[in-house]
């Protein structure tokens, strides 16, 4: 009966590890999903390697305890990889600002009130809001702190992707990334302390819908770099930094998180949940801190605070 037992839980996790390690071998797109949970599968595969080694100690055991350690090792790692540098160095003379970024939910019209209140008392410079619909009849009831907007209205009439801004914007453009979706990615020319930064909201198709996510993120890209000068990326990729085709963006744009990213999908498993809303920054832009808003308000994603900081421009 041991025996079958341990047989039984070792082809389980071999089955478990294989799917995350298929990731080292091919980005096929069914198994992104599994990609973005794999600490989640990692540290599982670890508790349930050392229940097969006390339910019968083998080789097989062993080895699918080393391959556990491993997969979780790796995911962890390559998570501090996209870290802001940890040398780096704000002078007094730098401009801090801060970025909200939100998925509120398209249907989550009952939180409306509380979604705009979280908004106001949020500090941010710029908000970006992902699903905006719930907050078409209230932009009015911003104005007062964001003058300017783009999104639900301003540019494109249907209200999903929102920016919003205290300071005038410039260059504002919308962009289709594929067929699935229509104006789920905007870029905003905002001055900050006198230069400006190109601030984009990106809201991603889910990456088990054939290649979309990927060429999503291939024609943002394409779109980020006609535009000179310092970037932020943000929004709801609904995957993770360590999914190979982020891994790829993030390299080839020299880009880094704001900060260690907390969890903000779904929200009912709070702290152990998957961070699939991003808030990314080149070089130029200094990171300060990255936090996660407290309450979901209704939504099925938690918010992102970013506090950054952008040195004057040198003659």
């Amino acid at each position: 009966m041991r025996d079958r037992l341990s047989c039984v839980a070792c082809v389980l996790l071999f089955i478990a590890l294989m799917l995350v390690s298929l990731r080292y071998i091919t980005d096929f797109w069914l198994l992104a999903f599994f990609y973005s949970l794999q600490p989640h599968i990692g540290a599982a595969a670890i508790i349930g390697s050392l229940i097969c080694l006390a339910i019968r100690r083998s080789t097989v055991a062993w080895a699918l305890l080393a391959w556990s350690m491993f997969i979780t090792g790796h995911a962890f790692w390559m998570k501090f990889e996209f870290l802001p540098p940890s040398a780096t160095v704000i002078s007094e003379k730098a401009t801090r600002f801060r970025l909200l970024s939100f998925n509120v939910l398209g249907d989550n019209f009952t939180n409306a009130d509380r979604i705009v209140e979280t908004i106001r008392m949020s500090g941010a410079d710029v908000a970006y809001a992902m699903e905006a619909g719930p907050l078409g009849d209230r932009l009015d009831q911003l104005k007062d702190i964001y003058p300017y907007h783009i999104g639900c209205g301003a540019m494109v009439e249907f209200c999903d992707l929102l920016i919003l801004s205290k300071y005038p914007i410039e260059q504002p453009r919308f962009f289709s990334l594929s067929e699935l979706r229509a104006n789920r990615f905007a870029i905003a020319g905002i001055r900050i302390g006198g230069q400006l930064v190109n601030f984009s909201a990106i809201h991603v198709t889910k990456p088990y819908f054939d290649d979309y996510h990927t060429l999503e993120l291939i024609r943002a890209g394409a779109y980020m770099r006609q535009r000179p000068g310092p970037k932020i990326l943000a929004g709801d990729f609904n995957s993770d930094s360590i999914a190979p085709d982020m891994q790829r963006f993030l390299r080839h744009y020299k880009m880094h998180t704001a900060g260690f990213e907390p969890a903000t999908w779904p929200i009912e498993a709070g702290p152990f949940g998957v961070p699939i809303d991003h808030i990314f920054v080149t070089g130029d832009i200094k990171a300060v801190g990255l936090h996660r808003l407290p309450d979901s308000e209704g939504s099925n994603h938690f918010g992102l605070i970013a506090d950054l900081a952008i040195e004057p421009a040198s003659n």
